[in-house]
């Protein structure tokens, strides 16, 4: 294929803003486009970003145009100036100049910025992130900003709200002997726990949630905010004893087995999922998960579609639908009873959800009129009697964590993910893994031992719980909030696949809804990808190895180094079996036994992305390229 690399592993030629590593002393930061990034000291990460963002009135996100930028290195330090030129969708232009300066143990970031004409946004200044990997329910002390000083923890089960309010400065610990203290100027800062997105970070922001928003900077009126990060470290601080180049495994006890693969069907696709519902059998799906919104117009003829489909394919069908809440709730599922019936669907189970929890509820916000959700499940059992009944959110964790169904009418629970609500860089999308073992943690302390489903999850957002709807992607860019994402096209979107079932293999997961059959979300490639149209993407290869150990006991397994490699191991009557993906764009090496080894990478899509040749493995160090996913079976 005379394609590029690029294109093979991530849909897209379009790269990304290249980072400029920056260091004083034991401080070091990364410096992408205008913002900071990966800021360590003595190698461990103390912040993970410090960010200038500006937001439009449905939460995108404004890129920056940069100019001026210089960047100065000496032996006690750096700076960095630049002009930033921010746009928004009205055509309003925000012009930002920006200064940062860092030492061995100080760092600031100040912003000066200035509307041309009256601005809307939902939200404009700092972002500061911390890391969660070794700071979940560690110490923090917090000064408010009446001076005032509060010592809590950072959360460990991921908080529905704020879990800190009115901060002027966070201060913590982290590594042993060293004090980290991070303080904020120009307005009121919150914190919010981003975990309930995925997204790896606990987030300190501008500007309460609980203000109205979107709001407007004024014309001509300028407005300075600065953070500043302050380290001391004392003579006991603890040695940072650095990783080994090549990532180990260690194989425990089963932990519980693999959960049934969904597909999900969605209306606006149903005639070419219908020309492929062989990719079904093909990829060992075991449940569909349709896509149902009688607001949205969907009616008899798209349950005739979903009807079609799973007798063709001999599949149970899950209906996940929205319930309009307009009136009389017996009457309204009544008549999507009706419906189902007119359609000759026969369904398996059911999930519904009000309509009007298809949008987010933030703090601050009142609740938008609602029956009580026991009415509604009420109602749903008498239209659908005998049906399982399953409910949740068609959204995110978030909506659930903060509207929590009341668990004793429901035979199970139900959400989604995505990894590109605040941001949809390389490294982010992948840093979520480390927010998602929290959510399926914080969820099981709410439900217990409560059936559970997720998905469909895919990069790509299906639709926007946080303003009018999903951006508009059509040069197959990297959008947070996009519709369409080229990276689930390429070798990327199927270590995230794998990477994401290697998460949560030991959640007692009952479904596991990681793609929809066809279309921006599909396993059938379009034009213009690494794929040729009408065959299967990359991930579809993943989603088979996984399909092909539904309900096998899945075994604790920790890598020395999950931010590079995920592993998930499963015990079958012939052996175990061992699925591995790099989750980074640099090369892997992971030291495992002697089996019978298959590989998708670079080599493998080049070759054409057929089913992947097995081949014996001797034993020893294996090599996995940017991105690629292994299976070895041993």
């Amino acid at each position: 294929m005379s394609v590029s690399a690029d294109f093979l592993l991530y849909g897209t030629d379009e790269r990304e803003p290249e980072a400029k590593p920056l260091r004083a002393g034991a401080l070091s930061v990364d410096l992408i486009a205008g913002n900071l990034r990966t800021i360590r000291f003595r190698d461990v990460e103390v912040l993970r970003a410090v960010s200038f963002l500006v937001r439009d009135r449905d939460w995108g996100t404004c890129d920056a145009a940069l100019s001026d930028l210089r960047a100065t290195e000496r032996e006690t330090g750096f700076t960095v100036t630049y002009t930033a030129t921010f746009t928004a969708p009205d055509g309003a232009i925000l012009s930002c100049r920006a200064s940062i300066t860092g030492t061995a143990t100080w760092l600031s970031f100040d912003a000066e910025f200035t509307p041309d004409r009256d601005f809307e946004t939902a939200r404009t200044g700092f972002a500061i992130l911390h890391p969660i990997v070794g700071v979940a329910g560690r110490a923090v002390t917090v000064e408010h900003g009446d001076g005032s000083v509060e010592r809590t923890a950072f959360p460990d089960l991921i908080e529905p709200w704020q879990p800190l309010m009115d901060i002027a400065a966070l201060t913590h610990e982290p590594m042993p002997g060293v004090v980290a203290e991070c303080r904020m100027t120009g307005d009121i800062f919150e914190m919010e726990d981003q975990r309930n997105w995925t997204d790896g970070s606990y987030k300190t922001y501008v500007r309460p949630l609980a203000l109205p928003w979107p709001y407007r900077l004024k014309a001509g009126e300028t407005v300075r905010q600065c953070v500043t990060l302050t380290l001391k470290a004392g003579r006991a601080a603890a040695a940072v004893v650095k990783a080994a180049d090549a990532v180990q495994l260690s194989v425990g006890d089963p932990i519980g087995r693999l959960p049934a693969i969904g597909v999900g069907l969605r209306p606006d696709c149903i005639e070419e999922e219908q020309r492929h519902v062989g990719f079904l059998r093909d990829v060992g799906a075991a449940r569909l998960v349709a896509h149902f919104d009688p607001v949205a117009g969907h009616g008899v003829k798209d349950l005739e579609g979903f009807a079609g489909i799973a007798a063709a394919s001999s599949l149970p069908l899950t209906l996940e639908c929205f319930v309009p809440c307009h009136g009389d709730l017996n009457e309204e599922l009544g008549a999507i009873a009706s419906q189902v019936r007119d359609s000759g669907a026969a369904l398996a189970d059911i999930a519904v959800s009000p309509s009007v929890d298809r949008q987010s509820t933030p703090p601050g916000s009142i609740w938008p009129a609602c029956p009580p959700l026991e009415d509604v499940y009420a109602a749903a059992r008498k239209a659908f009697p005998g049906l399982p009944l399953g409910g949740g959110m068609f959204s995110y964790f978030t909506e659930l964590n903060r509207k929590r169904v009341p668990e004793r009418p429901l035979d199970y629970v139900t959400h989604c993910t995505n990894p590109i609500v605040h941001a949809a860089d390389d490294l982010s999308v992948m840093q979520t893994f480390e927010a998602l073992s929290d959510v399926v943690r914080s969820l099981r302390a709410i439900y217990r031992d409560k059936p559970y489903r997720i998905g469909p999850s895919t990069i790509a957002m299906r639709h926007n719980p946080y303003g009018s709807a999903t951006k508009e992607n059509p040069f197959g860019k990297r959008i947070a909030m996009a519709s369409r994402d080229p990276r689930h096209n390429g070798l990327f979107g199927a270590a995230w696949t794998l990477a994401y079932a290697a998460t949560v293999a030991g959640s007692g997961l009952d479904v596991l809804t990681l793609s929809t059959l066809a279309g921006p979300f599909g396993l059938v490639a379009g034009q213009g990808e690494p794929m040729p149209a009408g065959r299967p993407r990359p991930l579809f290869r993943a989603l088979k190895w996984l399909g092909g150990l539904e309900g096998t006991p899945t075994l604790a397994t920790q890598s020395s180094m999950p931010q590079r490699v995920k592993a998930l191991v499963a015990e079958t009557g012939e052996g175990r079996v061992f699925l591995l993906c790099n989750v980074t764009p640099y090369a892997q090496t992971v030291h495992l036994g002697k089996g019978r080894l298959s590989m998708l990478d670079e080599a493998w899509l080049r070759s054409g992305g057929g089913d992947p040749a097995e081949q014996a493995f001797a034993g020893g160090p294996l090599i996995l390229s940017a991105y690629a996913v292994a299976r070895l079976a041993i």
